[in-house]
């Protein structure tokens, strides 16, 4: 939960650095619940749009995490040693999201690599 939490204030603007799959797939389940409670009170409270999809409340947090999830996306390209350029490859219907899915469960690069240090190594003094 941590990192769930750093990603969303200290790394909401990071694109530079690297961020291993634990964080990279903790934030898209908090991010998934997230739409699914918000989407259920917005159905309670009656602030949900059939035509959208979207409720207001749902709504609000999409647009505040949309910017963390794309950082995060590329942080995760990076520790495999991917430009975040590749989230592009999402636009292709289907077989780029399956692509990408594929590419977020690589394992990242055991050492340093250009965009940094490996974010899971432990450092024994």
């Amino acid at each position: 939960m941590n990192s769930v939490i750093k990603c969303i204030t200290s790394k909401y603007f990071d694109f530079s650095t690297r961020a291993p799959r634990k964080e990279y797939w903790l934030f898209t389940l908090f991010s998934i619940f997230g739409i699914i409670i918000l989407t259920v009170f917005d159905l309670v409270s009656n602030t949900y749009d059939e035509e959208s999809g979207l409720g207001v409340f749902s709504g609000i947090f999409l647009l505040l995490i949309f910017i963390p999830h794309l950082a995060v996306g590329v942080r995760r390209l990076h520790d495999t040693n991917r430009v975040g350029w590749w989230l592009l490859i999402s636009l292709i219907p289907i077989v780029g999201t399956i692509w990408l899915v594929v590419l977020y469960c690589l394992k990242g690069n055991e050492d340093k690599n250009r965009y940094g240090e490996n974010p899971i190594k432990t450092v024994i003094p």
